[in-house]
């Protein structure tokens, strides 16, 4: 359950914040560190835990129990060197998962180094959500698997409008799987529709593939 998950959120700027505020959302017990007053403050009516401290000292870390968290944001400026210190004692304190925003690549590769999971981009990330979402207006929702695998979310081709699934034959035409068909006014969701499903225009297509097969579908009128 959601509300049973704890996560530590080190660094409150923009980014920190909406991460915090967006856990704290969903249910999960978050505790928000920064070395700024007004910045813990203003969310410590949200938080779990709301912590001043400064996260580059390992003294600071141990009082937190990262270890018994299920996963450690950072996120910590434009200077690299507070970034990786606080990865680095984060690590060494036992922490299971370190998600870190990234500054620049040298910066995510010293991250890997130290055992961090995972360097976001944020800017760059949604940059290219955004172009992929205005680049093909088809595509409703997306969500990668891995760096080969996404899933998502497409309205119908108007040239596959009134046949079945067998005879649109996607997977073997596009190298992709059809997982469900969702019905765009009543949201009702069909999973694993057989191959005599038929299609409308008034359907959504929930799909798997790699993604050079899905841009061979988003492109399909």
């Amino acid at each position: 359950m959601a509300d049973t998950r704890r996560f530590v959120v080190l660094g409150l700027g923009s980014f920190g914040t909406a991460l915090a505020t967006k856990l704290c959302q969903n249910g999960c017990r978050v505790t928000g560190v920064d070395s700024d007053p007004e910045r813990v403050d203003d969310l410590k009516h949200l938080l779990y835990e709301a912590v001043i401290a400064d996260v580059t000292e390992s003294d600071s870390l141990k009082e937190l129990g990262l270890q018994n968290s299920h996963a450690v944001f950072i996120s910590l400026g434009e200077n690299i060197t507070p970034s990786l210190l606080c990865a680095l004692h984060a690590r060494e304190l036992g922490a299971k998962r370190v998600i870190v925003k990234g500054i620049t690549q040298d910066h995510a590769k010293l991250l890997k180094s130290l055992g961090v999971e995972r360097v976001i981009f944020p800017e760059i990330e949604i940059a290219m959500e955004l172009a992929d979402r205005m680049t093909w207006p088809n595509v409703v929702d997306f969500m990668k698997i891995d760096p080969e695998y996404s899933f998502a979310e497409i309205t119908t081709p108007t040239s596959l409008s009134g046949v079945t699934l067998r005879e649109a034959n996607l997977r073997k035409t596009f190298g992709i799987s059809v997982v469900g068909v969702k019905d765009a006014l009543s949201g009702k969701l069909h999973m694993f529709p057989d191959g005599e499903f038929r299609l409308t225009d008034d359907q959504l297509l929930v799909v798997v593939g790699r993604q050079t097969d899905l841009n061979r579908l988003r492109e399909l009128d």
